[in-house]
């Protein structure tokens, strides 16, 4: 066990505190403590997200369970906050919204399994990066639109709603856009590999024909 792999630890242990948090009658409604808290707990177990990753790189770091817990830790998050919203806000996120977000996960860590089976892997793309950053936003948006449609801080006004549905929009589309992406970069190389593998049966076969026809 290492830094980065105790940063992991900890964002999968605030999963369930999120939640509990979301779903809990134990704090006030009046002053939306719970909308705050759940907020920005998720902002900070989204950013330990990158903080790992980076350490684990930085200090050479990388172990196998830290390549385990990983995927592990983003995959339940995003389907622990999407879940949880169902309930929570279903005004922003319907259920429908949310099997499709979850299912691209599942897609990909399908895809990225069948590629290490394959021996090779399947980088994060520009895209799966982004949508990263537009999950933040989304979820964060949705959490605190159940308690303020419009969130007003001094100078500051914040339309929750209209930032809350119009990020959760474009998560669904940029989730299938980059499902699309992450299938095709799977799809090429397979479909690579499986040529390669013919034309070494082909050539394998010429050449045990050759062979037959000497003796």
């Amino acid at each position: 066990m290492n830094l980065p792999n105790y940063i992991t630890i900890s964002r999968i242990f605030t999963i369930p505190l999120v939640m509990w948090i979301l779903l809990s009658n134990r704090f006030s409604q009046a002053t939306g403590a719970k909308e705050l808290l759940a907020a920005v707990l998720f902002v900070v177990a989204s950013v330990t997200d990158a903080v790992d990753g980076y350490l684990a790189r930085r200090r050479n770091q990388i172990t196998t369970i830290g390549m385990l817990l990983d995927p592990l830790a983003d995959k339940l998050m995003v389907t622990a906050a999407f879940v949880t919203l169902v309930q929570f806000n279903p005004r922003i996120v319907p259920a429908w919204m949310a099997v499709i977000i979850v299912g691209r996960e599942f897609l990909v860590s399908g895809l990225r399994s069948i590629a290490a089976q394959q021996g090779f892997t399947i980088e994060a793309s520009d895209l799966g990066k982004f949508k990263m950053v537009l999950q933040i936003v989304a979820v964060t948006a949705a959490i605190l639109d159940a308690r303020w449609a419009v969130w007003q801080r001094g100078w500051f006004i914040f339309p929750m709603e209209l930032i809350a549905r119009f990020s959760m929009g474009a998560m669904v589309a940029l989730s299938l856009w980059s499902a699309g992406d992450y299938f095709a970069a799977f799809w090429s190389k397979i479909d690579r590999q499986a040529q390669r593998r013919r034309r070494r049966a082909f050539v394998l076969s010429r050449r045990k024909k050759g062979n037959v026809a000497a003796t």
